[in-house]
Order: C-alpha cells, then sequence, then structure tokens
C-alpha cells in the first residue's frame, strides 16, 4: 500500500525543523519512504492520493502521561480540594471495573485521535482491557498497570506487581504498544514494591511510569521523615535511570534536575492539571537547559479534562512566559517540539517516531487551514500554539493507518461509542450521587 499526500506544509520536526512550504511526502506500508517539496514530486503509480490542500502536515503527536479508563470522572468534583481522596480513589475501588475501563479506554483513545494523538503512555488499571481498546483503535501506546496498597483490579496489596508481570510478556513483541510498570507515587508505595517495581522494568527493559515531585505533603513528608526531597530518595533506592518517566515533578529543585540529568530520567509536563489543581508550575526550562527529556502529557480525563495537546500548547506557552516574566520564551517551535519529537524522546521512541523522516514510522497529522481561526498564517509553529484547536484536525494516520479522515473515525463510530461508555456508567452515575447525597 503506498499514499501520497500532496499539497501541504510540512513541519518534519527532524533536528533542523526542515520545512516544505508546499510539499509532498509518501507512505508505504507503515512507513514514509519519501519527503519534498512539490516541485521535485516525480511520476509514481500510488493506491491512495490525498490532497492536503495547503494543511500543515506534523508529526503525530505524543500524549506523555493520561489514564485513559478515567473519562467517568471528567467534571466530576473539578473544584474540590480532596478530590483525590474524596472522590477519586474511593470511586474507583467501588466502581472501576474491567469493563468500564475498556469503554472509557476507546472513547478516550477516540478524543485522542480526532485531536491528532497518535501516541500515549497510560497508567491505569486493567490495562489487559485497555491493550484490548488500543488495539482496535489501532494506537501507538505505552501501557503501565499502577501498583498502589489498594486498587480496583486486585485483592491484596501492591498486587498490580503480579498483574503486571503477567501482562508485560503478552505485549513485548506487538507492533503498537509496549508493556510498562507504574508504581503510582513513592508516597502510595512501600520501598519494597517500588523495588520491585524496578525490577520488573529491569527484567523486561520496559519503561517505568510514576508520580513524582506533585503534592505539597509529598515534598514534606519526604524533607520530614528522610531529610530529602522524594526525588532524591528515589534516587537513593535505586529506581532512577534511562527508563524512568517521571509525571509533573512540579516541585524538583536544583539538585533534582541534576540527579534527574545524571539517571538520564525523562519527565512528562502536565501543565493544564497542574495549574487547574493550584499546584504550581514546574521548571521545565531549567530541565530542558540541562538537557532533560521533556514531553508534554494531559494527565487523565479527570485531572486534565481535555485529551488534545492543542490546550497543552497554549497553556505552557501562557503560563511558562507569565511565570519567568518573559515573552520571549519557550518560542512556539520548540513548544510543538514538545507535543512532538520531545515526546518521542521521553517515551525512548524517537527512532522511530516524533519526526517526519524516510524510514520513521507513519504517524501523521493534516490539520486543516482553511477554518475561520486559521487564517493568516505568517508562523506555522504560532499558528498551531495559539491559533489551533483539535477541531482543525483533518487527517490523522497511525503507523501508516487512517484512523481520521476528513474529521471522522475511521476504526469506530464515535457516537456508538459514547452509547456503550454512557451505558456501562448506570452504577456509576448511582455511587456518585450516593455520596453527593
Amino acid at each position: 500500500m503506498k499514499t501520497l499526500i500532496k499539497n501541504v506544509r510540512i513541519l518534519t520536526m527532524d533536528a533542523s525543523f526542515t520545512c516544505y512550504e508546499l510539499g509532498y511526502l509518501v507512505i508505504k506500508d507503515d512507513t514514509f519512504i519519501n519527503i519534498g517539496a512539490m516541485t521535485d514530486l516525480g511520476a509514481d503509480h500510488y493506491d491512495h492520493i490525498i490532497d492536503g490542500k495547503g494543511a500543515i502536515a506534523l508529526p503525530g503527536m505524543i500524549n506523555a502521561h493520561t489514564h485513559i479508563g478515567m473519562i467517568p470522572f471528567r467534571s466530576l468534583g473539578d473544584d474540590t480540594p480532596d478530590r483525590l481522596t474524596r472522590f477519586l480513589f474511593p470511586l474507583e475501588n467501588a466502581c472501576m471495573t474491567e469493563q468500564l475501563a475498556y469503554q472509557s479506554g476507546k472513547y478516550a483513545i477516540a478524543e485522542m485521535q480526532l485531536a491528532g494523538i497518535t501516541t500515549f503512555c497510560d497508567m491505569y488499571y486493567f490495562e489487559e482491557a485497555l491493550a484490548q481498546a488500543t488495539d482496535e483503535m489501532g494506537s501507538r501506546a505505552i501501557l503501565a498497570e499502577t501498583v498502589l496498597e489498594t486498587s480496583p483490579d486486585t485483592d491484596y496489596p501492591y498486587d498490580g506487581l503480579k498483574i503486571a508481570e503477567a501482562f508485560v510478556p503478552k505485549y513485548l513483541n506487538h507492533s503498537l504498544i509496549t508493556p510498562a510498570i507504574a508504581p503510582h507515587a513513592p508516597y502510595t508505595n512501600t520501598e519494597e514494591s517500588l523495588s520491585q517495581a524496578a525490577a520488573l522494568s529491569s527484567k523486561y527493559n520496559i519503561p517505568l511510569s510514576i508520580h513524582l515531585s506533585e503534592m505539597t505533603f509529598e515534598m514534606d513528608k519526604y524533607q520530614n521523615e528522610y531529610g530529602k526531597t522524594p526525588i532524591a530518595y528515589l534516587a537513593d533506592l535505586g529506581i532512577l535511570n534511562s527508563r524512568v518517566l517521571a509525571a509533573h515533578c512540579i516541585f524538583a529543585t536544583p539538585t533534582d534536575i541534576q540527579i534527574l540529568k545524571k539517571m538520564d530520567v525523562a519527565v512528562a509536563h502536565c501543565i493544564g492539571a497542574n495549574t487547574k489543581s493550584a499546584k504550581g508550575i514546574a521548571p521545565i526550562q531549567a530541565m530542558l537547559d540541562a538537557g532533560i527529556r521533556v514531553g508534554l502529557g494531559t494527565d487523565g480525563p479527570s485531572s486534565g479534562n481535555t485529551l488534545d495537546l492543542f490546550t497543552q500548547m497554549r497553556m505552557l506557552a501562557n503560563f511558562h512566559k507569565t511565570h519567568l516574566k518573559n515573552r520571549a520564551a519557550f518560542p512556539a517551535r520548540d513548544i510543538v517540539r514538545l507535543a512532538t519529537m520531545g515526546g518521542a524522546e521521553a517515551l525512548g521512541m524517537s527512532h522511530q517516531i516524533g519526526s517526519i523522516e524516510v524510514g520513521k514510522k507513519a504517524d501523521l497529522v493534516l490539520i486543516e487551514t482553511e477554518s475561520v481561526n486559521m487564517f493568516p498564517i505568517f508562523d506555522p509553529y504560532a499558528a498551531l500554539v495559539y491559533s489551533a484547536h483539535a477541531g482543525n484536525v483533518q487527517d490523522v494516520f497511525i503507523n501508516g493507518e487512517q484512523v481520521v479522515a476528513n474529521k471522522t473515525l475511521t476504526q469506530a463510530n464515535l457516537g456508538e461509542l459514547r452509547a456503550s461508555l454512557d451505558t456501562e456508567m448506570i452504577d456509576f452515575r448511582k455511587e456518585v450521587a450516593a455520596r453527593k447525597e
């Protein structure tokens, strides 16, 4: 199968930020095989030809941290200070089921595909069901079973380790899914469970995802009990290495940043969820200056509400410029890089995805420029960060397969996905209503 996409403005996001004002690209099966200017397009046979009509062609965007099983929690208790302990943990343990997680996962993936996200890193429960959802929707993902003392898919403390041990081998050779392990956070895990999770990561050479330096009480706990930060605590335990993806790191100190760099730990920056919860703004500029791998995450649909990176890109620009008192901070081109190649680097997948280059996997987004908000365009990077939104995503390819065509899912019917999830949420809604009384 050979596909030609022509008449597009290509932002390759390669090391040189190569752009083609009016270009073409060719996909053969699951790989980019040719990229260039329209003036260089020669005659050839193609099975499928798409005229982009001036659309912006961008590598598939990468969501470095989310929880796709949590769609049912969206808009629930958003302004409640103790939301995690009052709503999320109790409702998960009371109501989350394998089928609810599965239906939520499919709906969340649909939302991400329609927003141009082709790869995501998930940490949740019932990851076997979420892997099925991911496979059926044709997305690329890192799927990490969460480890907690008490969780909805376990009967014994920290049994997520056993679930992961069974789950991981099944997906080690999958073309789109990378299995992983996710101890929830230092403060929700014992030293033993953290060490066991790290050992599993080492045994199978898989990613380890963890919430880190996200909570003020977390910072206080480790300072009071150990005289160190959570990052230093994990470093001393031997947990940190290049396989670790640390979500948030809001309160990372200059010393912490040096530890992260030394251990080659990647960071998922979730500006939307962090500012919505009034926690703070992570020192991402200092991390990037230190050479740390950083990607953008939406967090879960309950924390950040939207599962698109256009929202994150704009919020990153606005919050960080204000925080740094520097309008020139975080140029739009650098922000787009965080949403694409930066995410690929953070997930350890930059050899496969993150840029449009010959030989890389064909994960691609076409963003139309005909809508009212997309004219004029003097700087395509600025247009993506400050003007565009998920509704401008026109076509999406993952591994060479078109999953969105003319703003419509090709692998599923959105209305049917919503109806299935809504039906599965009946008991969940009853439990929410009971807790509000």
